[in-house]
């Protein structure tokens, strides 16, 4: 079964907005920091935004911070990344990850334990 699973990719125009889903698979997901990266063709793993067990502390990439929000309903098992003021360069597949440590937040891939296959994101200018 996996874990997590994103939703919500597509086509959209610059100006934009979208918001990606991420369905974990059972509550124990509720118990794990959820963050979100993004891969671009020939480009690195980068680190967007993270959100804690219960939404009371959140981390973001300064290259999205004020556009790019963290949120989720844990009675859904269920993260969400809401963007705004969508660009050409945030076209991207985008990744959702839980890492099992509660409280400490990382912004490397390597510190997560578990990613959803990823959904295409796609900004046209």
């Amino acid at each position: 079964q996996v874990p997590l699973v994103e939703s919500g990719g597509g086509l959209v125009q610059a100006g934009a907005s979208m918001t990606l889903a991420c369905a974990a698979s059972d509550h124990t997901f509720n118990n794990y920091i959820m963050g979100w990266f993004r891969q671009a063709p020939g480009k690195e793993r980068e680190f967007l935004a993270a959100i804690n067990w219960s939404s009371s502390s959140t981390r973001y990439a300064e290259s999205v911070k004020g556009r790019f929000t963290a949120s989720r309903d844990n009675a859904k098992n269920t993260a969400y990344l809401q963007m705004n003021s969508l660009k050409p360069e945030d076209t991207a597949v985008y990744y959702c990850a839980a890492r099992r440590s509660p409280i400490t937040f990382s912004t490397s891939p390597v510190g997560y334990d578990y990613w959803g296959p990823g959904t295409q994101v796609t900004v046209s200018s």
